[in-house]
């Protein structure tokens, strides 16, 4: 009869942890080294004295490479993370894991042992961090050392017990052909907009989670000319733009004492002494919004940010909003015009029920005293087409980027 050798690995990983007196999160607390060598001998022990183990020396060696290897990873998930196919992984308590394959959710069949077994992991997360997950403090955000972003929550939030998920930082850099090839936008429109960047218009992408909002703003910013500075501000680093004269800047949250906590607005404010041609926002969801708006209104020409909202009528809203939470000193009226003012172009993302990404609105921001926008580019009939309106900046588009195209006929 042949052996099952992921059934007699997990009797030995079960015997291996009772043997020791120690649970998955003490292991996660050993130095890398120590932890090897000690596994290593309890593993010994474990086929000494039970018997009916019996193991060549090559299933020893398998066996305890993928102990090992499963302890020191991410244990069920660890072959997800490596799937270059999936960009998502959701572990909804011990026993559901779902993943994002393809713009859709399936459930996978992997599971954890239990509780502890799924703490194990999240605490080998967080803890280089300085992160813990406990029940005064149950939700977390972190990452992993590849850049995935990663977001726990546990007990007393969670009812199902721990809730972990990780986007996965994408290791290819999409270009903007990828993006036409996936049917997110079309050569015409994507001359339109690499125009608009070199013409250093104020963009601001707007769309619901996970509509690629993220992707489009890290192919738009590698149009940026050579020889501007440009500053990105992140939560977690994702923008990755293949041009010399970049700085990456990154927040950091509090420590245990809920102290050191550097925000997107501190960055803002910082990075206006840095010299910036452009500032990129990677997403603006706070009091940061009015620093934002007064950087592109002050000389910070063609910077750009990602914004979650339904439309671009609700993106104008949200920022006023956003920009009077970040300061007591300033009217509705006031943040409407420097709203107004800073930006030129919202592009308006979709995520399709197939799970496609797609720009479906490409609006101008009229100058006025209230919000009111011209659409340039509208999705109809699966094809996003330009409405031959001429936005009040085509001048510039083709003055500093030579764009003339024969739709802007229009008054």
């Amino acid at each position: 009869m042949e052996k099952d050798l992921g059934l007699i690995r997990d009797k030995i990983m079960k015997l291996l942890l009772e043997k020791s007196g120690e649970s998955y999160i003490d292991y996660a607390k050993l130095d890398e080294d120590v932890f090897q060598r000690r596994i290593e001998s309890v593993f010994k022990s474990i086929l000494q004295k039970n018997k009916e183990l019996v193991l060549t020396r090559h299933e020893q060696e398998q066996i305890l490479s993928e102990i090992i290897s499963y302890l020191l990873g991410l244990g069920p998930i660890d072959n997800l993370l490596r799937n270059p196919e999936v960009t998502e992984i959701m572990v909804n308590g011990p026993n559901r894991v779902y993943i994002e394959k393809n713009g859709n959710l399936e459930l996978t069949g992997i599971t954890f042992r239990d509780e502890d077994h799924m703490m194990y992991f999240i605490e080998k997360i967080i803890s280089p961090l300085g992160r813990r997950a406990t029940e005064l403090d149950p939700y977390v955000d972190a990452r992993l050392s590849d850049g995935s972003r990663v977001n726990i929550v546990r007990a007393p939030v969670s009812s199902v017990g721990p809730i972990l998920t990780i986007r996965k930082f994408s290791r290819r850099v999409l270009t903007i052909d990828d993006l036409i090839n996936l049917g997110t936008l079309d050569s015409i429109t994507a001359e339109f907009l690499k125009a608009a960047v070199i013409s250093r218009l104020n963009l601001l992408i707007s769309g619901g989670a996970s509509s690629g909002k993220t992707t489009l703003l890290n192919v738009l910013a590698s149009f940026t000319p050579e020889g501007e500075r440009v500053i990105t501000i992140e939560d977690t680093r994702e923008l990755r733009f293949s041009r010399e004269h970049t700085v990456y800047l990154e927040t950091r949250p509090p420590n245990i004492e809920g102290k050191g906590a550097i925000t997107i607005r501190d960055l803002i404010k910082n990075s206006l002494h840095m010299r910036p041609d452009r500032i990129i926002v990677g997403e603006v969801r706070s009091d940061e919004v009015l620093d934002m708006i007064q950087a592109m209104n002050t000389g910070h020409e063609g910077s750009m940010a990602t914004l979650h909202a339904n439309s671009p009528t609700e993106a104008l809203d949200r920022l006023e909003v956003l920009a009077l939470m970040g300061s007591n000193n300033i009217s509705g009226e006031v943040a409407k015009r420097q709203i107004v003012s800073a930006i030129n172009l919202i592009v308006h993302m979709n995520r399709r029920v197939d799970g496609s990404r797609k720009i479906t609105q490409i609006s101008e921001v009229v100058k006025s005293r209230e919000y009111l926008l011209q659409d340039l580019f509208i999705l109809e009939d699966e094809k996003l087409k330009p409405t031959g309106k001429k936005p009040a900046f085509y001048k510039r588009l083709a003055e500093k980027a030579n764009y003339r195209p024969d739709f802007f006929s229009e008054g």
